[in-house]
């Protein structure tokens, strides 16, 4: 039975986690800058992204799988020091003057195939070192350092790529998955699940179950949709935002913007942390994402002022760490820990195979179809309400997607079965 004591163990894996995620998120920030500057395309951005998600989609049911059969600490370790292998060798080729975009691709796919393995198998620790009744605490920590990340992490990525280049953006990288990985190693103890998953089983047979699992919780299955529907249009969304901000400004204000979600997302992880738990957790999930959909994609659209950006982008995230918190939950007491990493891997493939789809979709539709469209009218309505120039093409898709991300919500809140999911 899980007492205090295993409580302090999610909290240290959980402070040296974050501290590595942090380190980890500087990385990629600084890349998207370099990327930018190089090509000024949001396509060839957007793409570095959807290099790390492919082997993520491809790859996590059979992950799932592997995790429930293997030791969490050690898949973790691996996992990281992977992917740090894979920073060391973006370093190296910076610092020889021969890095090219293509290796980025390429790397990427490197680390996105660790962090297939990396993330179910940190979500499955998670449970085993968590008493069932801290689940919501658990949940709203988690959204804190979601939060802290999301905020830190631009504004001190931006600093050290001015100060120092890449670099100095990968010392640190380097640096915080050194003191997290010897802390998890050394201190953090991490129990095997005592009951589901068998060594000797077969993995087909395992791969089915979390099919089967999620085919009989339709509720789970159509909150996972869902998300999956959200996911693609919060990735046009993440790859048109460099576009229309570094054509209207510079690093300074895209760095400032991403800040301004991140201390959203602070605050909200207070309030989520403060409140109690919700009569109906589906309905707390839609509500949130309903607020986030319907406010900063239009205030983007329709300003220039960074000061306007700043406050949609805070009203847009303040409610994800409630959403976070109450999914968190749900999944947690709803999916048996000893099925966990094959369940979680089975709603990683469905919940995220969307967000590479919407980072080609939103660097395409930037590129070729919304950015050529504005620039080829004059004194139209539209012209009016977006601009002229470069990045009012981008502005223009924020509306559509925040139409979109509204209808999306109003259509998922009319599902009886995932509504009552609490109830069945």
């Amino acid at each position: 039975m899980k007492d205090e004591k295993n409580f302090n163990n999610f909290i240290l894996l959980w402070a040296t986690q974050t501290l590595s995620r942090l380190g980890s998120s500087l990385t990629p920030f600084a890349l998207i800058l370099w990327a930018y500057g190089e090509t000024g395309s949001a396509l060839s951005t957007a793409l570095l992204t959807v290099s790390s998600y492919v082997p993520y989609i491809l790859l996590s049911l059979l992950v799932g799988t592997l995790t429930d059969r293997m030791n969490k600490k050690h898949l973790m370790l691996a996992a990281d020091t992977a992917a740090a292998l894979c920073t060391v060798t973006i370093l190296i080729l910076w610092l020889s003057g021969k890095l090219e975009l293509w290796h980025l691709y390429l790397v990427n796919c490197i680390t996105g195939t660790a962090q297939t393995f990396q993330q179910p198998a940190s979500e499955v620790a998670a449970t085993l070192v968590t008493p069932e009744d801290k689940y919501q605490k658990a949940g709203s920590l988690n959204a804190l350092a979601y939060s802290v990340i999301n905020m830190a992490s631009p504004v001190i990525a931006t600093a050290l790529y001015s100060a120092g280049g890449l670099t100095l953006v990968i010392i640190i990288d380097l640096s915080t998955f050194t003191a997290a990985s010897l802390s998890l190693l050394l201190f953090v103890k991490i129990p095997e699940t005592a009951a589901g998953c068998s060594k000797k089983s077969h993995i087909i047979a395992d791969l089915r179950e979390a099919v089967g699992f999620l085919g009989k919780n339709t509720g789970i299955l159509e909150v996972i949709l869902f998300l999956a529907a959200i996911n693609f249009i919060a990735s046009i969304y993440n790859a048109a935002l460099p576009a229309m901000i570094l054509s209207f400004r510079d690093q300074n204000v895209l760095a400032l913007v991403q800040s301004a979600s991140g201390i959203a997302m602070i605050a909200g992880s207070v309030l989520a942390a403060m409140l109690p738990a919700p009569h109906n957790r589906v309905n707390a999930i839609i509500l949130s994402l309903f607020i986030a959909m319907s406010t900063e994609n239009f205030m983007l659209s329709f300003s220039r002022s960074p000061a306007v950006w700043c406050t949609g982008a805070f009203l847009g995230w303040f409610c994800i760490p409630v959403m976070n918190t109450n999914l968190d939950a749900l999944l947690r007491s709803s999916i048996p820990s000893g099925i966990q990493g094959r369940v979680y891997s089975a709603r990683n493939m469905l919940q995220f195979f969307t967000i590479p789809l919407g980072y080609l979709a939103g660097g395409f539709l930037v590129d070729s179809i919304f950015e050529p469209f504005m620039e080829n009218i004059r004194e139209t309505v539209l012209n009016r309400l977006f601009g002229t120039g470069k990045g009012s093409g981008a502005a223009f898709l924020f509306a559509v997607i925040g139409v979109a991300g509204v209808l999306v919500c109003v259509i998922f809140s009319r599902l009886s079965t995932m509504r009552n999911l609490e109830k069945s």
